[in-house]
């Protein structure tokens, strides 16, 4: 058994796979560790640039690929990687991350210090060394409130249920950390078993975490270890968001799934009606400020209602949408 092995899913990303094993390599130099990059059925020409890489950097003894015959999203990718190596500790490492210098190390260090520390995550930052919000609180009802709401005094009020907690220098322990980048002890993995593949994408990372937090294992965030998030994967919800563009429907069924496993039914119509509340504030509020702008997607009223009578069915795939 390997003492760590790196997990980087690819969906037609080949390229940033590539520059992320240029940054991973050299820090498994002195590490018992091994990476997987699991192809999700991209369909394009990844599995023969990443494999031709991997050969013309001579890191066949360190690099393994797999090539998934179906894309099953971020959990079952994941999954699939962490299926293929046997080790002690899993990185789940997004292919659009490099690898700042010692950060593995310093990560892996961290989750030796305490026997009931489970998940570990570095600081993540903008190749300027800007830092990104990547420690949270888990989502509630009253989250969905503030978002949707998007109000300063909402917020200040309720400030203890808002999800993204500030960037601290200091280590300390969340409840959920982004898994763009996460260290995972093989024996949460052992506890509480793989990560749920009813989800596609989003809400798997907070709700592995959650049940990872229910059998006693904590998150540590470790701000000395840098990554570099280019946010620039598969996924075009944060471009779409940005643009107040629909998002896909995996992340509404993410949403939902999430919510009712946490919080039963009750919980998820609360969210939903807390959601809709905070929308007609920001709606009442853009009727008198023309300074504001609301985050609030195009049909996203309609769209938290997705799976609400059966919010365990299992999604419908990206590729099959009508």
């Amino acid at each position: 058994m390997i003492e760590l092995a790196i997990v980087v899913v690819n969906y037609k990303t080949p390229k940033l796979v590539e520059d992320c094993l240029a940054s991973l390599l050299p820090e498994l130099e002195h590490l018992n560790a091994k990476a997987v990059v699991v192809d999700n059925a991209s369909m394009d020409d990844s599995v023969e640039a990443i494999q031709t890489w991997i050969s013309e950097n001579n890191a066949d003894d360190k690099v393994e690929l797999v090539a998934s015959s179906e894309n099953t999203g971020f959990s079952g990718g994941n999954n699939t990687g962490v299926k293929h190596l046997s080790a002690k500790y899993y990185l789940l490492l997004n292919s659009d991350t490099l690898v700042r210098q010692g950060s593995i190390l310093k990560l892996l260090n961290a989750a030796k210090q305490d026997q009931t520390i489970g998940l570990v995550g570095p600081r993540l930052e903008w190749p300027d060394g800007q830092p990104q919000e990547s420690c949270f609180r888990f989502h509630s009802p009253l989250s969905e409130l503030i978002s949707s709401a998007n109000s300063g005094p909402i917020t200040k009020l309720l400030n203890k249920f808002n999800v993204p907690y500030p960037v601290s220098d200091k280590q300390r322990y969340y409840d959920w950390t982004s898994f763009a980048c996460v260290l995972v002890k093989s024996a949460v993995f052992d506890d509480i078993g793989l990560m749920d593949d009813g989800y596609f994408m989003y809400f798997e990372d907070v709700a592995f975490a959650y049940i990872a937090q229910q059998a006693g294992w904590k998150v540590l965030n470790v701000p000395d270890a840098h990554v570099v998030h280019l946010r620039g994967g598969s996924s075009p919800v944060k471009a779409q968001a940005k643009k107040r563009k629909r998002l896909p429907r995996y992340y509404y069924e993410s949403r939902t799934r999430f919510f009712y496993q946490t919080y039963g039914r009750f919980g998820l119509l609360c969210a939903n009606i807390l959601w809709v509340l905070g929308w007609g504030i920001s709606k009442i509020r853009q009727l008198f400020s023309s300074d504001y702008s609301s985050i609030v997607v195009e049909n996203q009223w309609k769209d938290i209602w997705i799976n609400f009578f059966n919010p365990l069915h299992r999604y419908i795939h990206p590729n099959t949408y009508k």
